[in-house]
């Protein structure tokens, strides 16, 4: 199965492959992992590439690329690679120095997509995630539209091939579309998207404004303890997700996955199991019935595991509004 086929074109003429393979880990995991799981996925066919420089781990990610791109597996223009702005540097001036770091960590003239990871601005520095005495974040006071004129001038500069945003909502989205003199659309939006929280609003409004829908967190989570509730119910032992899967002959990961694809999201896959990375690309042998589809839709409960709460009071945090 060639899976360069399974592309969708942005609304900036690009194209994207529909199945990605996520980068992110937890802390504890070392660093190199991503390079022998970037290169596994590689290998398996992956082309879509999804990392951020909140992930800590583009310079191995970057290697795993471009040590593939050298045995001769793939050129620089079949794959896909995606890196996100973390939101310390959401000032229109730390827009482009932000990419180029990521640029220079990965060793590649250009990324494919870059994104604005999280629509809150907080305090720059050095700090990921800059709090108070309370354990609350430190916000930032940054027009989205002025980081969106930064994006765009990155663009044109070819530093990246595409821009789109990330945990956007309905309104924050409409800020930009809306915004005088727009130059370019999002392409997407990367939210976290699942049997649980299927965001049907959120796909519906994209859908209709040309903007793909990347979801994250297809498979659950990975109940990263910084981000997800240990006691969150887990996805993939869902017994009506699991009772699919034997009907299909197929794991569990594969039909949550599959629901994606044909609801027309993008979808990334995250591991860095090996056996598993080479399962994921499985999920274009094989159709759920609409029937089915709709069973699954019957699964969705809003339920969101990543709630990133230490910014619950910012005034552009995501979440409070219902898509």
């Amino acid at each position: 199965m060639d899976p360069k086929g399974w592309r969708v074109e942005l609304n900036d003429g690009h194209f994207i492959p529909v199945l990605g393979f996520g980068t992110a880990a937890p802390e504890e995991v070392p660093k190199s992992k991503a390079l022998e799981a970037t290169k596994s996925a590689i290998g398996a066919g992956f082309r879509h590439i999804d990392c951020a420089h909140l992930y800590n781990n583009e310079k191995e990610v970057g290697l795993a690329i471009r040590s593939k791109i050298e045995d001769g597996t793939v050129k620089r223009k079949d794959i896909f690679y995606t890196s996100k702005l973390w939101v310390t540097s959401l000032r229109p001036e730390m827009v482009r120095p932000a990419l180029e770091k990521s640029l220079k960590n990965l060793q590649l003239d250009y990324v494919d997509l870059y994104i604005i990871h999280f629509p809150m601005a907080l305090k720059p520095g050095e700090e990921f995630f800059p709090v108070d005495e309370h354990g609350k974040v430190i916000a930032d006071t940054v027009d989205l539209c002025a980081t969106w004129e930064a994006m765009e001038k990155c663009k044109d500069a070819g530093l990246t091939k595409s821009i789109g945003v990330s945990n956007f909502n309905r309104r924050q989205l409409e800020k930009i579309l809306n915004k005088p003199g727009l130059k370019y659309k999002p392409v997407c939006n990367q939210v976290e998207c699942h049997l649980y929280l299927n965001q049907s609003k959120l796909l519906d409004f994209c859908k209709s404004k040309d903007i793909v829908l990347v979801a994250y967190s297809a498979l659950g989570s990975q109940r990263i303890k910084e981000w997800v509730d240990q006691s969150s119910p887990v996805l993939l032992d869902d017994p009506v997700l699991c009772a699919m899967a034997k009907k299909y002959k197929q794991t569990p990961a594969l039909i949550a996955l599959r629901y994606q694809l044909q609801r027309g999201v993008v979808v990334l896959a995250k591991s860095y199991n090996e056996k598993r990375i080479k399962e994921n690309m499985q999920v274009f042998e094989f159709q759920l019935s609409s029937e089915d589809m709709k069973v699954l839709d019957g699964l969705n409960r809003n339920f969101r595991y990543a709630l990133f709460e230490s910014a619950a009071d910012h005034p552009e945090y995501p979440y409070s509004d219902e898509y």
